[in-house]
């Protein structure tokens, strides 16, 4: 008979086998390991009883009743239905494809968590009115009169060049370099590492001079090399609990919202193909989340016959 692994065991086996596959191939990367634990432990902690460990738990105890059972308390604990399938997401791969060699070569027979289908999608971008925006422009602007020149930076990679947190955590100073094409121009040359593993697209966006010229005298005042951003999740919480406050944006990725601005910014004065260029994301993706096919801007009407 077939050795039966505890939840704990096959998540410590998870961990492991994702280490040497990662030596083979590259995938998977640290961050989708680490979501994988958090979307499993979620899972496992909502269907367990209070006076139950699940991590004592035999694999075979997370079957179809309880993955139904997951989604119905989800809904409870306020989690949206593209969350909550975003964990089964997780704990679907526990067990994808490339994993079961691995637990093969424990002696482990494990069958493939299956998750039911999400024919949900995330919501598409919802612009904020012209008073909002008004009032982010004065909040960033006056950000460059802080002490703590962090705070601008953080904002501007954002809301000027679309960055994610994780990207802006490791950008350095180095990761802004002279055109070959035209030596005094400056351009912004990263991976975004939510789709470095996927696409391994390069983002390369060419950085305003004015917006160069005040980092320039911020970078003379600091250190010229290494990390922009120092310590950057005290600024990324410092930051996103003031936009809250402020009433511009809620929820915990308040800050996100800036990333969001730039690239609906660039998607309606550029078109999807900058906007995807600026965004590091595919152009369906783009088009997806801030096509608003109602929002014609055409003023006047178009006669077609004249553009034959």
């Amino acid at each position: 008979m077939k050795y039966v692994p505890t939840m704990q065991e096959l998540l410590d086996a998870y961990v492991e086998s994702a280490t040497v596959e990662r030596m083979k191939s590259e995938r998977p990367c640290a961050r989708t390991v680490s979501n994988v634990l958090v979307g499993v432990r979620v899972i496992c902690r909502t269907v367990c009883p209070a006076d139950e460990d699940w991590r004592t738990w035999p694999v075979s105890m997370i079957d179809h009743r309880r993955i139904d059972r997951y989604l119905t308390l989800a809904r409870v604990h306020g989690l949206s239905p593209v969350t909550a399938w975003g964990y089964l997401q997780s704990l679907k791969g526990l067990t994808a494809r490339w994993t079961l060699r691995y637990y093969a070569d424990r002696g482990w027979k494990i069958t493939p968590f299956e998750v039911p289908p999400c024919r949900r999608r995330a919501p598409r971008y919802i612009r904020p009115d012209h008073a909002v925006l008004r009032r982010v422009r004065s909040w960033y602007e006056a950000l460059e009169h802080r002490a703590d020149k962090r705070e601008w930076l953080t904002a501007t990679l954002m809301l000027e060049f679309a960055m994610r947190n994780g990207d802006i955590a490791t950008l350095c100073w180095s990761d802004f370099r002279l055109r070959e094409d035209l030596p005094s121009a400056i351009v912004l040359c990263y991976t975004p590492h939510k789709t470095a593993l996927s696409s391994g697209r390069i983002v390369s966006w060419p950085v305003h001079p004015d917006i160069w010229s005040r980092m320039v005298r911020i970078r003379e005042r600091t250190a010229a090399h290494g990390r922009i951003i120092p310590n950057a999740e005290l600024v990324f919480a410092r930051l996103n609990s003031e936009l809250r406050d402020l009433k511009l944006f809620t929820g915990t990725k308040a800050l996100y919202e800036l990333r969001k601005i730039c690239i609906d910014h660039v998607y309606q004065k550029f078109g999807a193909e900058m906007a995807s260029s600026i965004s590091g994301d595919d152009i369906r993706t783009v088009t997806r989340y801030y096509a608003d096919p109602s929002a014609v801007n055409i003023a006047g009407g178009v006669r077609i016959v004249e553009l034959l």
